[in-house]
Order: structure tokens, then sequence, then C-alpha cells
């Protein structure tokens, strides 16, 4: 009889009753291809963006696009990776919402014992966008002083331990005192409610004297976009990066150049790790960072895998700190 894999599938694009579900046959991994026994799945806000239609996607589709497990078989040609090797991904084609998928080798990386599968998968894409910023996006040196928004999420939070451990001044954009004294716990050298942009911005001012942050890298999207911009110094970089609040209206580009001659980027972490050497690399430094202890990722929830449409829910309400995983 055939293995199957309870997965789940979107037929359609909108809210969380969207997500089905289905027992998916297990075939043989083809050349390049590897089969993986999930055993913790990472939930994070692009895959509410494939499900919702924020992000189109190709229908059918799974869902997901993070995970950590076992690997259990390898096709023709890969290299990297051997059956019973502890195995993660953070990117591939969707699919992440699954008991066991068989997928491409190339974006999945060796997971280095000492690591659990449940902190790979609440810290693997986060710890990578995290990565991408901080080193690919806009590099930061010890003395930089940069915004992060939302500081209190399971990419905020990894962040502000990274900037501790190099030295780096970051102010943490949060939504409640709770999440703001969360972040400075974690790292942050200040902090700044972000309820209220164009009052954050004053407040960043005044933490920087007047000058203004670095950078801001900015998850939140269209509600602090153009407050964002407000806290930039002069040639700084604005960063978005996400869009928890929705999608950015567009704007007059001339306003960068009235706020001081503002360089602006929208990357994603997938044109990043697009390479597999890159990824390998980055995966390498991010596991070194964790085993050191410099990166010490939150996981609040942990829920069934089967809860997946519940969880969403609670993250699109923003009601969340730290990392959520799935568990099979």
């Amino acid at each position: 009889m055939a293995r199957t894999a309870r997965t789940a599938v979107l037929r359609r694009q909108g809210g969380e009753d969207a997500i089905e579900w289905e027992d998916r046959v297990l075939s043989d991994p083809g050349p390049g291809e590897v089969l993986i026994r999930h055993e913790a799945v990472g939930l994070n806000f692009i895959d509410i963006y494939h499900r919702s239609g924020l992000y189109p996607v190709s229908l059918p589709s799974g869902l997901g696009t993070e995970a950590a497990g076992v690997v259990e078989a390898v096709g023709e040609g890969v290299e990297h990776l051997r059956p019973g090797d502890r195995a993660a991904y953070a990117g591939g084609p969707l699919g992440a919402y699954a008991e066991a998928r068989v997928m491409p080798a190339a974006p999945v990386v060796p997971l280095p014992e000492g690591i659990p599968a449940e902190v790979a998968a609440a810290a693997m894409l986060k710890g990578l966008t995290v990565h991408y910023l901080f080193r690919r996006t806009w590099p930061l040196r010890r003395g930089d002083t940069v915004l992060m928004l939302p500081a209190a999420g399971g990419v905020g939070l990894l962040a502000c331990q990274w900037a501790k451990a190099e030295g780096i001044r970051l102010i943490a954009g949060a939504g409640s005192p709770e999440k703001r004294r969360l972040a400075e716990a974690e790292g942050a050298w200040a902090s700044v409610d972000s309820r209220d942009p164009p009052a954050m911005a004053a407040e960043v001012r005044r933490l920087t004297e007047g000058r203004g942050v670095d950078a801001v890298m900015d998850g939140v999207g269209r509600e602090t976009f153009l407050a964002s911009l407000d806290c930039l110094r002069p040639l700084g970089c604005m960063i978005s990066f996400g869009n928890a609040s929705g999608k950015v209206d567009p704007f007059d580009i001339g306003i960068l150049a009235a706020k001081g001659s503002l360089m602006l980027t929208r990357p994603t972490l997938f044109t990043h790790t697009a390479d597999p050497a890159v990824l390998r690399a980055m995966a390498s430094d991010l596991w070194e960072r964790i085993l050191r202890g410099d990166l010490r990722p939150r996981i609040e929830r942990r829920r069934p895998l089967a809860e997946a449409a519940e969880a969403q829910r609670e993250l699109a309400g923003r009601g969340t700190v730290g990392a959520t995983v799935l568990i099979p």
C-alpha cells in the first residue's frame, strides 16, 4: 500500500477556511529531490500572504515554506544530504504544511546536532531574514543605529539578539508596553510605541538627538511606512520587507529626495537564497550563532499541524510574540 502524508492544499485563495487537507501519496524522490519527514513546521506571515492572495500562487497549491525533520530518501545527483540526515529548509515550492513531502533538494540544508527540529523550524526563515537584512541589504557595523518594526515577533526578537551581540543600537518598535519590554530584554537598545506612527518618528528623533537612524527595517507595511521615512538620517536606507498591516500605498518618489536623498528597497529572502551555495553559507552562519548562544529563538506557541488555520488567525491578529511552530 502506498504511503501517504496529511497535507494542506489551497484550491482557492481567501480566508483561513481556504485551507483544505488531503492524504497525499508520497512518491520516491526523483533526480535532485529528497523525501523529508517533518518533525516541526514553521509559521510565517508569508504563509498568510500566499493563502489570502496578497501573493498570488498557481492553484491548486501547497502551503508553507519552512520545516525541519529527517531525510528518508534522496534522488539521483543529491550529494549534500543522505538518508537519516537531520535537515531543514526555508524555501522551495510551497508545501511545508505536511507530515512529509518530496521536494527539490537544493533549498534543504543539513541541521547540526544540538539544534532541535522545533528550533530550526522556528528560526530558519526568520533568522535568514535577519541575516539578509543585517548583512546583505544594508550591512550594519558596530555603533550603527537601526529601527526594527515589528520587534516582538519571531524576526524582530532575533534581530534584537543579533544587534546586541554585535554592538548595534537597535530601536524596537512594538504595539504594547509588554512587547516593548520583551524586545528590550532580548537586546534592544531602546523601544518606541509603533501604534502612533507620527509620535513614533518623533521619539526616534529624540533618541538619536535629532540625527535619525541609519536604516529602518519595516515589516509592518502600510501603517508605518511614511513615518518610518521620517526616522531616517540623510542618505539612510528604508528597507520595507513585509506587509503585516497591508501593502504600502503608491507614493511620490520625490518624497525620498525631500527627506534627505533616502534610499529605498523592497527585498525578499528568496532572492538572496536562490544560489544554493549562498543559502548553505547563510544557514551555517545562522546555526553557529544559535549554537554559541548569540541567538535564542523563542517558541511561544506549539500547535498541532491540523490547527494551522487557527494559528494563522492568531498571527494575523498580531497578538503573538516570538515564534509559533506546527507539529505534525
